[in-house]
């Protein structure tokens, strides 16, 4: 590097994030919806997108209440929970929804914590907002340790607590016992330089929609804590990862904050436009869900099958194992045309659920490795 530019010490020989994008047969690697867009849906993205193009000269709209009133619609019918537009915020991605959250609540002085294995970029989202980072250990079954959580919480303190669930890359939900106790842990053990204040708890759905029957979003403890945000996206379930839409709910207060630090016109008026027309397919998007569900549960039977252990799981991926050199099975099953995620603990593999095509592609590649 040129000693005349004045790089970040903090970002020196650290690499860019990104899962391998490689030209092979089947991509099961980062967690899409494997079904494209009806054509009902692309038509009437086209002509949304064709509609706003003609007052491209102008700003979007800031505030974009119309999408967050599609979205609230969106999250009363998948979950049950009704939100005013003004509880909902949406970015580009989950991605920038969590920076958001960052920006306006953590940051220098203030620390964001996690529990591990957890999502691979919640350390950069701490580290771009020059914020502290910490992480408590997860028990070998990957849930929470809840016993020791509050005396942790109150010699930390952390600004916010980053959980997803179902957590990434192991699939683990949250019950609702366990939401409740998270959220009562945080109550008061807020950071030093806010006394007496909760610690602000983000719950990363991105996976949500995948759960099974019976598991409960935390958007139904909304109404009763106001220091917990819930994180949704329409990249997975809702097949739309190329339209980077990233939403939350929350309490207004919260929304409010959020607007503070948000660049203007930071959507589109493209991505509002083709992300409400995507929204009026919700219901034919959702019905794939079961689908998808079923292959994720067929995929665990196989596996155990092959005498392999799999992490619990709710969401449209399965985290498999143990293998003594993971690396090894990763190169053969990519060598025969199927690219899988190398990630989490060690001598863990993760598979994305599949058309059943792709599916049985990757267990041809995966026996052939294991031999």
């Amino acid at each position: 590097m040129s000693v005349t530019i004045p790089y970040r010490p903090a970002l020196a020989g650290l690499e860019p994030y990104g899962a391998p994008q490689l030209d092979v047969p089947v991509t099961l690697n980062v967690n899409e919806n494997p079904y494209p867009p009806s054509a009902e849906m692309i038509a009437d993205i086209a002509a949304a997108v064709a509609d706003a193009a003609a007052s491209l000269n102008r700003y979007p709209d800031r505030d974009f209440l119309a999408l967050r009133a599609d979205l609230a619609d969106y999250l009363a019918a998948e979950s049950g929970v009704r939100l005013s537009p003004e509880q909902v915020w949406a970015a580009n991605g989950s991605n920038e929804v969590m920076l958001h959250i960052l920006l306006a609540f953590a940051g220098p002085g203030r620390t964001v914590i996690s529990f591990t294995p957890t999502y691979s970029m919640y350390v950069e989202y701490a580290r771009d907002t020059f914020s502290e980072w910490q992480t408590l250990p997860r028990r070998d079954d990957f849930s929470l340790d809840l016993e020791k959580l509050p005396e942790e919480l109150a010699r930390i303190r952390p600004a916010v607590i980053l959980l997803a669930s179902p957590n990434n890359p192991t699939g683990t939900a949250l019950t609702g016992d366990e939401l409740s106790a998270v959220l009562d842990a945080a109550k008061g053990n807020g950071p030093a330089d806010a006394p007496g204040s909760d610690c602000l708890v983000v719950v990363d759905e991105a996976y949500g929609e995948f759960r099974r029957d019976g598991v409960p979003s935390a958007l139904e403890l909304l109404a009763d804590h106001d220091n917990l945000i819930v994180s949704r996206t329409m990249s997975k379930a809702f097949g739309a990862a190329g339209l980077r839409l990233g939403y939350l709910g929350a309490a207004k207060e919260i929304v409010d904050q959020l607007q503070i630090v948000r660049l203007p016109y930071h959507l589109s008026a493209v991505t509002q436009a083709a992300a409400r027309a995507a929204l009026r397919h919700s219901a034919s998007q959702l019905s794939q869900i079961a689908a998808l569900r079923e292959g994720r549960d067929a995929i665990v039977r196989r596996l155990h099958s092959l005498g392999l252990d799999t992490a619990p799981t709710d969401a449209n991926f399965v985290m498999f194992g143990t293998f003594p050199d993971r690396s090894e099975i990763f190169t053969r099953v990519l060598d025969r045309g199927v690219l899988i995620r190398e990630v989490g603990p060690a001598g863990w593999l993760r598979v994305s659920v599949g058309t059943p095509e792709e599916n049985e592609a990757f267990f041809d590649a995966l026996e052939e490795a294991m031999k």
